[in-house]
């Protein structure tokens, strides 16, 4: 199943592209990673790890920042999901039981 965040690592590396002014040749051997491999990951057809989006941010000469997310479009998404579904079990009956039932217990010989 594809997802938005499936190309997150290609738009990054678009965006260290930009920054940086460097090739993709001249990035991939500054960051010590195969050409075809740095490719891949531009084009989405890999994920690089965590380990190799530090090397190519640094053979770039740039800072990998995490910084909070604000006005995140999945955050509103889940709160309108969540709105409706409190809205649904608003919506629904009410109807107590009068004593609560459990399943008989199974006595064990010791």
């Amino acid at each position: 199943m594809y997802t938005r965040q499936d190309d997150l690592a290609a738009t990054l590396l678009a965006e260290i592209g930009r920054k940086s002014g460097l090739s993709q040749a001249e990035l991939a051997r500054r960051a010590g990673v195969d050409r075809s491999v740095l490719s891949a990951y531009a084009h989405g057809r890999r994920q690089p790890s965590v380990a190799a989006l530090g090397r190519i941010v640094g053979g770039a000469g740039l800072e990998l920042e995490l910084v909070p997310a604000t006005g995140d479009a999945a955050s509103e998404h889940a709160g309108e999901v969540l709105a409706r579904v409190l809205d649904l079990a608003c919506a629904m009956p009410y109807r107590p039981r009068p004593k609560l039932e459990y399943p008989p217990l199974i006595r064990l010989r010791s």
